[in-house]
């Protein structure tokens, strides 16, 4: 009797040590701060792989009007290259998406929210946290709200 207990005991424990499962879903984004211009897409597929684009610009400058125009290209870009990305794998604590192997956050999962956060690394720059939103389905325009 003492074994069967010590046995489901150390069966429970070890059910609850598993790998935590990344959530499935898409989320979409854009940032615009500093002249600093992002959108970005993530899709986190049912077998864990992720799916990420970002395309950005950075020193932008110019009128509103100019600015407009960017971002809208930034968008079309996004739209259009969709269908090439690959899925690649990340490992994920259950809060924070790294590369196999790696240090640097790549993304970071608010669980209460649903809400992700890409960090962006541009050249030598310390990450750029680009706030992304759930979606159910990806839109022409990420900088939209809702």
């Amino acid at each position: 009797m003492k074994k069967a207990l010590l046995f489901m005991v150390l069966t429970a424990a070890l059910a609850g040590c598993g790998k935590p499962q990344p959530p499935v879903g898409k989320w979409e984004g854009g940032y615009e701060s500093g002249g600093d211009l992002v959108v970005a897409r993530v899709e986190i597929l049912p077998n864990g792989q992720v799916k990420v684009m970002a395309p950005d610009i950075t020193n932008a400058v110019g009128s509103r009007a100019r600015i407009e125009e960017l971002r809208a290209r930034l968008s079309a870009d996004l739209a259009n290259g969709w269908t090439g990305v690959a899925p690649r794998s990340f490992e994920f604590d259950g809060k924070t998406f790294r590369k196999p192997g790696g240090i640097a956050p790549q993304m970071v999962w608010d669980k209460a929210s649903n809400h992700l956060t890409l960090q962006l690394y541009i050249g030598s720059r310390p990450a750029m946290p680009v706030p992304l939103r759930p979606v159910d389905d990806f839109h022409d325009n990420p900088f939209a709200s809702g």
